[in-house]
């Protein structure tokens, strides 16, 4: 695994001059003013403060970027992260968080070492498109507060929804005029002009402006510290067994997430950078700098896909990219923190509502419905429902768990055909005797849920001559439904009925054979085509 890093490293920044570096300089500072306002905003949404969210930023580009399986790899907080993190928050404070972190980036470099990047691979798209979804929700639920200056209580985003009906919910209209001009504002914002601006920042600045120049009574970022070694942040004595057994579940979700979400986003934007990515390697860098970052006082950092794109598409070369943006965000924190400190908050939860929004896979979303896949519909609603309602693991697990067995009822589909046998096809005239003569035609897996009905099928013919059984369309084969064959050929042997066999797959015939289906009726009985069998007998 090192040697091939090292190797990657070694042809990444082969004949690199001055001319590719200035393309990096320029892409690091692009994703430098993109990230900033989102890593505060996820900072904020996660539950912890601002100040969190840009050491993650900051460590993320200057650690992750460094070890990334893929130089385009840009690396945060993020959304759906935040979104397992108000839970974790609510019941054990940010000490938990961090420990949590912690664990999840030594379960990450364990996959990574394992060989684990290829998991995502087993789970259903419309899965994957679900729980994006019901993270959207869970953000947007979580910025209530802050984008109409209302409060709430409860430890999740529904619990906050709910108490509402006994808290009441009166917005406070300068507060939620400043937020709806940030969504405003990135809703219609001219995509060209992006390229000059990114939407969130210039709305944050200007909100930010507005609430400093005519005195707006809302709630702000507050202190950002000048330093990645805040107050607050992991110390190896705070560590106990106890906190390690009760934070374990929620650092397996942080992992599973920062897997899926970093694997994912290296599969899109590798299409789009014509460079695969090194999935293990990628999983064991997400893991350093998780294990880093806790005792930086940040939260959990993943890859993003929104930076990421950014870092392509404004001609990244190398991960100097990353560890560029990584930089101008340390230098941000030292320059601007004064002025971060005043930014409102409800401008931050502007920005994150329609970052949930745009998070949602729209042209995915729109297909399944449009087509009417009833299917990927079912599991797409119900892993969005669980992952809003439950966890995300839980979600995800529910997901998998509904698409195996969506898979095995539609697997159970298994078609049985019975035709006579038609002597004119092999050349012979209407006088041949084949009268009591058929084949059975059966495609789809033999598996012990369509065992039965195979049994049922085969139970009709026990009075027939000569029963050719066409196997062309079965795909597979296990030990029930051979039993199945096998107890159908001992009947028909005693009744002076002919079974043979024809158009068997070879993954079907090894398992009649380890069955002892084929020492039971002897090679001879099996022929490659019905043709042949007819051929044979006639």
């Amino acid at each position: 695994m090192q040697l091939t890093f090292l190797t990657e490293l070694k042809n990444e920044f082969q004949s690199y001059n001055l001319t590719k570096f200035s393309k990096d300089l320029m892409a690091g500072l692009t994703v430098t003013a993109v990230a900033l306002p989102l890593a505060l905003a996820f900072g904020v949404s996660s539950g912890a403060d601002a100040a969190s969210g840009l050491i993650t930023a900051i460590i993320a580009g200057l650690i992750v970027s460094f070890f990334s399986g893929a130089f385009y790899q840009i690396s945060g907080p993020t959304g759906a992260m935040a979104a397992i993190l108000m839970s974790i928050i609510a019941k054990y404070h940010m000490q938990g968080v961090f420990i949590a972190t912690l664990i999840a980036g030594i379960l990450l470099v364990i996959a990574g070492i394992l060989h684990l990047g290829k998991v995502t691979s087993f789970i259903p798209s419309p899965v994957i498109t679900g729980f994006t979804s019901g993270i959207a929700i869970i953000i947007v639920l979580g910025q209530i507060d802050n984008f109409f200056g209302v409060h709430s209580k409860g430890a999740t985003a529904l619990s906050k929804l709910f108490s509402y009906t006994k808290l009441g919910f009166v917005p406070d209209i300068p507060t939620l005029c400043v937020g709806l001009f940030v969504v405003l504002l990135m809703m219609f914002f001219p995509k060209k002009w992006n390229n000059i601006i990114p939407a969130s920042l210039l709305g944050i600045i200007l909100a930010t402006a507005a609430s400093i120049l005519f005195h707006l009574d809302v709630k702000t970022v507050g202190e950002i510290p000048q330093t990645l070694f805040p107050a607050e942040r992991l110390r190896l004595s705070g560590i106990t067994w106890e906190h390690i057994e009760g934070l374990f579940s929620p650092a397996v979700s942080i992992a599973m997430l920062c897997m899926i979400e970093s694997l994912l986003c290296g599969a899109s934007a590798g299409r789009m950078a014509d460079k695969a990515m090194n999935s293990d390697q990628e999983l064991i860098a997400q893991g350093i700098g998780n294990m880093l970052i806790p005792f930086f006082g940040g939260i959990p950092a993943t890859a993003a896909i929104a930076r990421t794109s950014v870092a392509i598409k404004s001609g990244a070369r190398t991960r100097l990219t990353g560890i560029i943006h990584g930089i101008g965000l340390l230098i941000a924190m030292f320059l601007l923190s004064p002025v971060m400190s005043k930014i409102p908050l409800t401008a931050l939860a502007g920005v994150l509502i329609v970052t949930a929004w745009r998070m949602n896979e729209w042209p995915a979303i729109r297909y399944m419905f449009s087509r009417k896949f009833n299917g990927p519909v079912i599991k797409y609603a119900i892993t969005m429902v669980a992952t809003v309602a439950l966890d995300l693991t839980t979600a995800i697990l529910i997901g998998v768990l509904l698409g195996l067995f969506m898979f095995v009822i539609k697997s159970a589909d298994i078609q049985i055909s019975i035709e006579e046998v038609d002597p004119i096809r092999i050349g012979k005239d209407d006088n041949t005797n084949v009268d009591n003569w058929c084949v059975v035609y059966i495609a789809g897996p033999m598996f012990f849920m369509t065992a039965d009905t195979v049994k049922k099928k085969l139970s009709t013919l026990h009075d027939r001559d000569v029963v050719i059984l066409s196997l062309r369309g079965v795909s597979m084969a296990d030990i029930t439904s051979v039993g199945v064959i096998m107890d159908y050929y001992k009947q028909a042997k005693e009744s002076k009925t002919t079974v043979l066999f024809s158009s068997i797959q070879p993954s079907v015939m090894k398992v009649f054979r380890q069955a002892g289906l084929v020492e039971a009726t002897g090679e001879e009985a099996f022929f490659y085509s019905v043709d042949k069998v007819l051929l044979e007998l006639l």
